[in-house]
């Protein structure tokens, strides 16, 4: 396998106003997707964000560094051109929402979830018009149509820099009201990971640790926050 990577071949990058938006330009060459597409960036805070990863590129260009471009280039070049169908696949995680699963024991851990996903199912009952009702058990259970279509609405109302950002808010917590809980700040992103780590921080105190189930999670908060931040850039 070769372990060729593309060198740094500008010496300064530079954000500019383009077609009503802003892109970055490399000693004045405009940066493109991967699909060869020009990286129209709809706020100069995203721009900038983008251009600071650029800057921070030494002899060898990482991609692994350069998340802010990464999530711009998957909103152009992905997003943008499947947007319905990315927004019915989030909508659908309304009708199986996290926060309407609830344990059936120990009672411990009801009251547990109680406290912690009540709150966000009233949030979105008040902000989002959309009353989800929890159930206990796993098997499914359908959710009232009329609210379900609503935040469907809301879902496809997303622009597709929007979309990309709440496709991962939305996967990694495992919770539609979620997701939009941290799109419109309920309460800080870290918070609103760990109401959505609930069960698995139930286990940790019953089982105790695993170094590896630990890392893993840390790897998806990372990626929470980060689909956070780029979605706050998008506005």
């Amino acid at each position: 396998m070769s372990d060729w990577k593309p060198k740094r071949f500008w010496t300064e990058s530079a954000v500019v106003e383009s077609d009503g938006g802003y892109t970055i330009e490399l000693d004045g060459r405009r940066v493109k997707t991967p699909a060869k597409v020009a990286l129209s960036l709809p706020t100069r805070a995203m721009a900038e964000a983008v251009a600071e990863e650029w800057d921070a590129q030494e002899k060898e260009i990482d991609p692994a560094t350069m998340p802010f471009t990464r999530s711009a280039n998957a909103a152009i070049d992905k997003v943008q051109h499947q947007h319905g169908e990315v927004a019915d696949l989030l909508a659908d995680y309304g009708d199986s929402d996290l926060l309407c699963y609830r344990a059936t024991h120990p009672e411990a851990l009801q009251k547990r979830q109680s406290e912690a996903w009540d709150p966000a199912l009233d949030w979105a009952a008040e902000t989002l018009d959309a009353r989800l009702v929890p159930l206990a058990g796993v098997v499914h259970q359908p959710q009232a149509p009329e609210a379900l279509q609503t935040l469907r609405n809301r879902v496809h109302a997303l622009n597709a820099f929007q979309l990309a950002a709440f496709h991962d808010l939305v996967s990694l917590s495992g919770s539609l009201v979620l997701g939009f809980a941290a799109t419109q700040d309920w309460r800080k992103p870290d918070e609103i990971w760990r109401i959505s780590r609930l069960d698995e921080l139930w286990q940790i105190e019953q089982w105790g640790h695993d170094d590896e189930a630990h890392a893993a999670a840390e790897v998806k908060k990372s990626a929470f926050l980060h689909a956070k931040r780029f979605y706050d850039l998008s506005i």
